[in-house]
């Protein structure tokens, strides 16, 4: 498949995108970003057609054994030849207002920006349980910027003038909840690996963790304005926090 670009960029720009059996995703991923004067894409050995997907796209597919979220990030971050990096993950889409904006801008003004994120749960926009405010630096220059190494929420961080950009991009986080479970179970063992020595896991944490996470999300973070799918996103939080104590405690028992 050749793609051809949708139009003349300002700025060379290198979008860079991490994935692992991502099949259902990739394709519509790295359509959202065909304009980009190159793109890189850094495969942890997926077992699926990830691989050969990408690679109609771009030539510049790395596969390597999956290291951690910070680590292939990093990864991906070196390999990329221009100065201007965009990062977007697997089940992001770059939205075309947003392609047109980047493609037209003069970047110069800042070292980085952030980026707002359309999450959607079970084919629904989420517009509470913070969802709805969710900024994310995804454009910076390779030089100035490096990655924040945490085993969960990892993260960009640039040393210069950060900027908001008018546009957004589209999260599909959870598709299935079967997609939803799989994922908290290996997000919370994650972070679980990372807090256990700093963290409690006693029965009152247990208790109190996914307690207060549910009413943070779904009352303060106004989860109720998105009805069944607020209450479902707020137990999801829940649900992890209960899990983060619980693998925390197995963990110092073992």
């Amino acid at each position: 498949m050749t793609v051809r670009k949708a139009w003349y960029t300002m700025n060379k720009i290198s979008a860079i995108v991490i994935a692992g059996n991502e099949e259902s995703n990739i394709r519509d991923c790295l359509e959202s970003v065909a304009w980009a004067d190159e793109i890189i894409v850094v495969d942890s050995q997926s077992v699926d057609r990830t691989v050969e997907i990408a690679r109609r796209y771009t030539p510049n597919v790395h596969v390597r054994a999956w290291q951690g979220y910070a680590n292939q990030k990093a990864f991906a971050l070196q390999a990329a030849s221009h100065e201007w990096v965009l990062s977007l993950d697997a089940d992001e889409r770059v939205q075309a207002k947003l392609a047109e904006e980047i493609a037209a801008a003069d970047l110069d003004a800042f070292d980085g920006y952030r980026i707002k994120r359309e999450n959607y749960f079970l084919g629904r926009r989420i517009r509470g349980c913070g969802w709805g405010r969710d900024y994310q630096v995804r454009l910076f220059r390779k030089s100035r910027t490096t990655v924040i190494d945490r085993p969960v929420h990892e993260g960009f961080k640039v040393d210069g003038a950060m900027g908001v950009l008018a546009g957004a991009i589209t999260h599909y986080s959870y598709r299935t909840l079967k997609e939803a479970f799989a994922k908290i179970d290996a997000y919370s063992t994650l972070e679980a690996e990372g807090k256990a020595r700093r963290m409690s896991a006693n029965p009152i944490a247990m208790l109190g963790a996914p307690l207060f996470a549910f009413l943070q999300h779904y009352l303060v973070r106004r989860g109720f304005i998105d009805g069944t799918y607020g209450v479902m996103v707020s137990l999801m939080h829940a649900m992890t926090k209960l899990q983060v104590r619980m693998k925390i405690w197995e963990m110092r028992r073992k």
